[in-house]
């Protein structure tokens, strides 16, 4: 697992939600956050953001668009996060 604790949160959320399971930014933004209870987890969602372009392009996850895989370099709209796929 890695040692950033934005990629850490991204995937211990994803972990949690179950395979073929998407999550938004800002749920893995509150459990890097430490889950608050006010609108604090707003600062998370940067580093977020920037973990989750990391490891869509090492191949973990997928950044989606519309339930559908998008490049990482282009990223605009709404977005979800989900495991990519391992071939068995």
């Amino acid at each position: 697992m890695s040692t950033d604790p934005a990629e850490a949160a991204i995937l211990s959320t994803l972990a949690a939600r179950g395979p073929q399971k998407s999550i938004s930014y800002a749920e893995a933004a509150k459990a890097l956050a430490g889950n608050p209870p006010d609108e604090s987890w707003h600062k998370s969602m940067h580093p977020v953001r920037l973990a989750a372009v990391r490891l869509a392009r090492a191949g973990v996850i997928e950044i989606l668009r519309k339930g559908k895989p998008i490049d990482p370099n282009n990223l605009h709209g709404v977005l979800r996060l989900r495991l990519k796929e391992q071939p068995e």
